[in-house]
């Protein structure tokens, strides 16, 4: 247990708290550019990875190996979670950089398929399972890192902050894919262009590590050092599934969303509608900084109105809204159907976005938080948000209608609003006090 007594006896300075917050920040914006940049480039890899075939096969084979690095995120969040509670949460996310950093420079080092042949998707799925366990471990580490140096009436805000340097994340990653796709011809692009933010990752990296190496640990973490498990992972499972189940359920509408209109929408519009390219990036761009708007402001409010409100009304606006949008996407192929979606799907994720770390991160006792919250958070990406791209072009080419990835995104906000609903909302003023 983490009374306010301990945990107010080593409360951080203005000083160090703003140089933690700026660390978990520029670290975790690292990190998610680095694991986000294939998306926006998975049409460009697929043809220089790739033996030639139709497009939609390119596309669904570039996203296969996106997907991929999915698959190891949860045994990086099991790995470096478990770590994290044992040892400190500033030593697992020191190696997270670390290990994103080379991993995402080496894949702007993989020869094409025309120069090495069946290696160069192999050594690409190589890289990206390499990306996987590195950001398995990120995400619930920032996250936790962030929340716990919050004081209690800003911990909604601060956790948002986490959300916020992932969509200044996400705008970085357009921003290089629209002036790289300005600069470039569409051949140089699939001949060396789409390397070129790869092997950013070995530039930014000692940056991110000197941030995180000079900070001090959490508070919260300080002062539940005595109390903390000797086998976290293992408490976990014996005494916590019921809390990372939670986690999972919460999670599932927030990681579909995020990937269907980030990642697949591009090679949606551009690919399947023959939208320009660049119409599309502006239009994604557009609902990004509409996201970045929302995510402080919906944190904000959460601390004085609740978390939980902002959650459901989310999950319900994206259960009644997705499949209209999708259909005028597919009806009119038009590039104002591409803003609509983009602006709409950009406040609706903010709403998400700017409550739910703090929301999850409150369900968790101190002892196992970081544990519990990347096993949980990162079984839905697994399940439901990384494959998100592969299973709606796939549902495209299996039914033929363009509409029908909007099926997939309304039966992942139905099933978030049926753990919603079912979920007592934790104490906020005391929840981070176990």
């Amino acid at each position: 247990m983490v009374t306010e007594a301990a945990a107010g006896s080593i409360e951080p300075t203005r000083r160090e708290t703003a140089r933690a917050l700026g660390s978990a920040m520029i670290g975790n914006w690292f990190e998610l550019f680095d694991f986000i940049i294939y998306g926006y480039f998975a049409a460009q890899i697929g043809h220089a990875m790739f033996p030639e075939a139709d497009t939609v096969t390119i596309i669904l084979s570039s996203f296969a190996t996106y997907g991929v690095g999915f698959v190891m995120r949860p045994v990086g969040g099991v790995v470096l979670g478990h770590f994290g509670d044992l040892y400190g949460r500033k030593s697992a996310l020191v190696f997270t950089m670390l290990l994103m950093a080379g991993a995402t420079g080496a894949t702007g080092l993989i020869p094409s398929y025309a120069t090495i042949g069946i290696a160069a998707p192999i050594l690409l799925v190589l890289c990206r399972l390499l990306q996987g366990f590195a950001a398995g471990g990120e995400w619930g580490g920032a996250t936790t890192f962030l929340v716990e140096y919050a004081p209690p009436h800003r911990r909604g805000f601060y956790g948002a902050l986490q959300q916020l340097s992932t969509s200044v994340a996400i705008l970085s990653a357009l921003g290089t894919s629209l002036l790289l796709n300005a600069l470039l011809t569409e051949q140089q692009m699939i001949d060396w262009g789409w390397r070129i933010p790869f092997l950013l990752g070995f530039l930014v990296a000692p940056v991110g590590f000197y941030l995180r190496r000079s900070v001090r640990e959490t508070p919260r973490y300080r002062a539940a050092r005595e109390d903390r498990s000797a086998s976290p992972i293992r408490e976990v499972i014996a005494h916590h599934r019921g809390a990372v189940a939670n986690v999972f359920g919460v999670a599932i509408i927030w990681c579909v969303a995020g990937y269907t209109f980030g990642a697949f929408l591009i090679s949606y519009a551009t690919e399947l509608l023959h939208i320009e390219r660049g119409t599309v990036l502006l239009a994604i761009t557009a609902g990004t900084l509409v996201n970045l708007a929302v995510i402080p402001l919906a944190g904000h409010l959460s601390d004085r109105f609740g978390r939980k409100p902002f959650l459901v009304a989310s999950a319900a606006g994206f259960l009644l809204l997705v499949f209209p949008l999708f259909h005028a996407m597919a009806t009119f192929q038009a590039s104002w159907t591409i803003y609509a979606t983009a602006i709409t799907a950009g406040v609706l994720s903010g709403l998400y976005s700017g409550c739910a770390p703090t929301f999850l991160c409150e369900l968790l006792p101190t002892r196992v938080r970081y544990s519990a919250l990347s096993v949980g958070y990162n079984g839905a990406v697994m399940f439901f948000g990384g494959f998100a791209p592969f299973i709606a072009t796939l549902l495209i080419q299996q039914t033929g209608a363009l509409a029908a990835p909007a099926f997939y995104v309304m039966s992942a906000a139905a099933l978030t609003l049926f753990f919603l609903l079912r979920l007592k909302a934790p104490d906020q003023a005391t929840a981070l006090d176990r």
